[in-house]
């Protein structure tokens, strides 16, 4: 591994989280509220970092090599997001808004991987600084840290692609353009042009642009991150949940599928088998547990019943982690739906977390697959998906992906449940961290919090967190020493 290469990339991420705080420091003097000195000293030292780091790694041969291969790429997409989280988690710690760096630490990674799991009991109490911290880190972690950083890694010297295949969610990461940085530019725009109208029309719906702002950051990125502590159930206007449903459902598809519609290609845009797939679990999802609701006797109005139902699910599906009500007091066979969709997830390509949509396609595809075999021994079969074959390789990753998944699962359940935390809210604990959701059921559920869990734990949970948002590989990668070796 080329360590100066990596550290030369990390000096902009430093930068950028540190350009980041400008925001919230804004709002910190508006009000003049205390966390504006937390900040200003954040980003001094996050700008000094940066300083220290690109000095460091410019110095020597100047005719050193820093293309990015694949042991780079892995390197600086995981130390990429525990450095902004180190750096992330100080106007926390400095501001006195956590008791301990652990409790910032977990806040800043759960903001940066867009999980939404939270150690604040009381959220409306913050400065708004914070609460725009909170959001702002959701923001850079949706589309991720790294596809920013390619828009201007050109300018630096470094090529990336090795970088954006480790960090872009799903099975493939293909280009968009035939410039990285071409690619990382469009991503963006497609990502700002759904936060900027997700905030007008919270605004037409009566939100303050403050409130309207932070949730359609943590919306467009799927985080849920609020600025009320009763989530959206704060705001009972049907609209804006309504709202809020369809930009959640927006960010859990494939974000390349956009770029069909400038092109008028609408046709492809729907008959893509993720996103027909993606929109019939949710279908089905939504009809079952309205049935459910409606069995157990909390059915009210058609409207209200479907609102509610549509919100959880396209929350939880799209691992956006918002609530409008408390659906631990829902029946058992809902809370069942819930933890399915927590194993899904979104579409790959998306912001979401999960195992993706397209990976239960591909495996769905190699079962078929396997069948017409056992039938038709002499075939010639070839699994396609889109119309495109499958590859092996691409059948062996999805696998190993869920042998990998359901082995950090079962392993973190393990280690918490050894804390004498009961075996549900461990499960879901993890599990939710692990696929970015948010809130998991019974004492990490809605309307509960992180905070009571031991420190080990929330490290524990920090690692899921990490681990899912880069697609488990990239992070155990970064375990094994053949890594940092020729």
């Amino acid at each position: 591994m080329k360590i100066k290469a990596v550290l030369k990339v990390l000096s902009l991420i430093c930068l950028v989280v540190s350009f980041a705080m400008l925001l919230p420091l804004c709002i910190s003097l508006y009000d003049y509220s205390h966390d504006a000195s937390a900040f200003a000293i954040s980003i001094f030292a996050g700008t000094f970092a940066s300083v220290i780091l690109y000095w460091y790694s410019t110095t020597g041969n100047q005719n050193e090599n820093f293309s990015i291969g694949i042991r780079e790429g892995v390197g600086v997409t995981g130390f990429s997001w525990i450095t902004a989280s180190i750096l992330g988690a100080l106007p926390y710690w400095l501001s006195g808004s956590v008791p301990s760096y652990t409790d910032a630490f977990f806040e800043t990674m759960s903001g940066f991987t867009t999980t939404g799991a939270t150690i604040f009991a009381q959220i409306e109490i913050l400065p708004r600084g914070i609460l725009l911290w909170r959001s702002v880190t959701h923001w850079i972690g949706g589309m991720g840290i790294i596809v920013l950083s390619l828009a201007v890694l050109p300018f630096l010297g470094v090529s990336g692609m090795e970088m954006y295949k480790a960090e872009v969610p799903g099975v493939t990461a293909e280009k968009i353009t035939p410039r990285l940085h071409q690619t990382a530019m469009k991503l963006w725009g497609v990502y700002i042009f759904l936060t900027f109208f997700e905030t007008f029309f919270l605004i037409v719906g009566g939100m303050n642009f403050f409130d309207a702002f932070c949730h359609s950051c943590s919306t467009i990125a799927t985080g849920g991150f609020s600025t009320k502590d009763n989530s959206i159930a704060y705001f009972t206007s049907p609209y804006i949940q309504w709202v809020i449903i369809i930009f959640m459902f927006a960010s859990g598809v494939n974000f390349s599928l956009y770029f069909l519609l400038p092109q008028k290609k609408f046709r492809d845009f729907f008959q893509d088998e993720e996103f027909r797939a993606y929109s019939f679990i949710v279908l089905i999802a939504v009809i079952l547990m309205s049935i459910a609701i409606y069995f157990s006797g909390m059915f009210q109005t058609i409207e209200h019943t479907l609102r509610r139902t549509f919100f959880h699910v396209v929350s939880v599906i799209t691992t956006t982690g918002f609530i409008v009500e408390d659906y631990d007091l829902w029946p058992e066979f809902a809370k069942f739906i819930f933890i399915i969709l927590m194993f899904i997830g979104a579409s790959g390509g998306s912001t979401g977390g999960g195992c993706k949509v397209s990976r239960f396609l591909i495996l769905g595809c190699q079962l078929k697959s396997e069948v017409q075999k056992l039938l038709h021994p002499r075939a010639v079969i070839t699994a396609r998906m889109n119309g495109k074959p499958i590859s092996q390789s691409t059948f062996d990753s999805s696998a190993a992906f869920f042998v990998l998944y359901m082995l950090i699962l079962t392993v973190a359940t393990a280690i918490t449940t050894a804390f004498n935390i009961d075996l549900i809210t461990a499960f879901t604990g993890v599990l939710t961290c692990l696929s970015n959701v948010g809130p998991g059921l019974n004492l990490l559920g809605a309307v509960e919090n992180f905070s009571w869990l031991p420190s080990t734990i929330k490290w524990l949970f920090s690692f899921c967190m990490l681990a899912g948002r880069l697609e488990l590989f990239a992070i155990f990668l970064l375990m094994i020493p053949s890594t940092y070796r020729k």
